[in-house]
């Protein structure tokens, strides 16, 4: 089985997949629109991403991706993130002036930038491709913020374990793929809906979950882009408008009969409605 991530092998993300799929083999993506075009094109059974951070928040291309693809939420696991400090082996701490990593993981670690005022932080694509570029360079001032296996996949050294500011540093991560099948267990929805902007018509939408008492985890709402459905939703495609939004919500319940009835309740007041996913909360 391959599964495809973004980014280099030794990420968060290839650390995520094993423990998702420990078996399967990790297909890395320079892009995150190549994962999903991997998936839609069947050469790869599945994908691993982050949908969003504890600290930092959603990824926000992720979202607009499952809006606008064909693919379908399976399981989700949250990964404790902990970010360490690489460098190619023979190089010391007294040596570096600079540390790449992924700018999220930048902004992670501010204490050790305070700690050490000499060091420049600068942007790199990707946690486990900085620490690549460090080593494959032989730089020998240079080290770089990223995932303990990205030590182990190239060959670096840990010289600081543990940086990141914030023990309560987790990411959420989503399998998925093509299939549409709701897995045994399956407790947690993630949906996704538009309205027309009149007064009242958000109030509408949440109270289909409230009268059957639904919890909600989530609601984030997120610029719609280019077509104003996605081809699923039934309803004919057509130009989105400046300030128009999609609302992504996570509701706690699965394929059951109230799911379904405020499923088709939601269906009557909205634009338009996509079910992304049904699948088990993560523990």
């Amino acid at each position: 089985m391959k599964v495809a991530i973004q980014g280099e092998l030794g990420s968060f993300s290839h650390e995520a997949a094993g423990k998702m799929l420990p078996r399967a083999a990790v297909v890395p993506c320079a892009r995150s629109g190549e994962v999903f075009d991997r998936v839609e094109s069947g050469s790869v059974s599945a994908a691993v991403i982050p949908i969003e951070n504890s600290l930092a928040g959603s990824v926000a291309e992720h979202f607009d991706l499952l809006l606008n693809r064909e693919v379908f939420i399976h399981a989700e696991f949250p990964l404790r993130i902990r970010h360490n400090l690489i460098a190619p082996r023979g190089v010391r701490l007294k040596q570096l002036r600079r540390v790449y990593s992924h700018p999220v993981a930048l902004d992670q670690c501010r204490s050790l930038f305070r700690a050490h005022p000499e060091l420049q932080a600068i942007p790199f694509y990707d946690t486990a491709g900085s620490v690549r570029h460090v080593i494959a360079d032989g730089l020998r001032d240079a080290a770089a913020i990223a995932p303990r296996q990205a030590a182990r996949q190239y060959g670096g050294r840990i010289l600081l374990a543990g940086i990141e500011d914030d023990q309560q540093n987790y990411t959420r991560f989503l399998l998925l793929d093509k299939s549409r099948r709701i897995v045994r267990g399956a407790n947690k929805t993630s949906i996704a809906f538009a309205l027309k902007n009149v007064p009242g018509a958000l109030f509408k939408a949440l109270s289909v979950f409230a009268l059957r008492d639904i919890s909600l985890s989530k609601i984030e709402s997120r610029p719609m882009r280019s077509s104003f459905a996605p081809p699923s939703s039934g309803k004919r495609a057509g130009r989105s408008h400046a300030w128009e939004y999609v609302f992504f919500v996570d509701m706690l319940r699965g394929d059951d009969e109230p799911a379904r009835n405020a499923l088709r309740h939601l269906g009557e007041v909205a634009e338009f409605v996509k079910v992304l996913g049904v699948y088990p909360a993560a523990k």
